[in-house]
């Protein structure tokens, strides 16, 4: 009688096969980074990128607390549902997010909004 050989991916982690034989490695971690995962919890402050704050000051567009905090519900709706670069709309005011920094790309006002084509975007929000 031949002696059964074990597959050892057959068998769960920690578990060691026959005698003598190594225990099966652990399952590689699979997911987010545990940084990434930090970094886009909601309720994390949106930033301006320095091109952002450049279009928000050249073209008068506000951004009060009010502004703002619709600002960030949307961001944290958009990364709810996994969006990675997002239009949110507040009130007159398009502002192009990378969701996953939580990072204002640029701020695009109504009367600017007309000539505008938004590329290389998989969600829209309006809050």
């Amino acid at each position: 009688m031949t002696p059964v050989e074990h597959n050892p991916a057959l068998l769960p982690p920690g578990v060691a096969g026959p005698a003598g034989a190594p225990a099966a490695a652990p399952a590689a971690a699979t997911g987010p980074a545990f940084a990434d995962v930090l970094r886009t919890q909601p309720g994390q402050p949106v930033r301006f990128s320095s091109h952002a704050l450049q279009r928000v000051e050249r073209r008068g567009i506000d951004v009060g607390p009010a502004a703002l905090a619709r600002l960030q519900d949307g961001v944290d709706r958009a990364a709810g549902k996994g969006a990675r670069a997002s239009v949110v709309f507040v009130d007159q005011t398009a502002f192009v997010v990378a969701v996953p920094n939580r990072t204002v790309i640029t701020a695009v006002d109504r009367e600017h909004m007309k000539q505008q084509v938004f590329t290389n975007i998989d969600s829209a929000v309006i809050a």
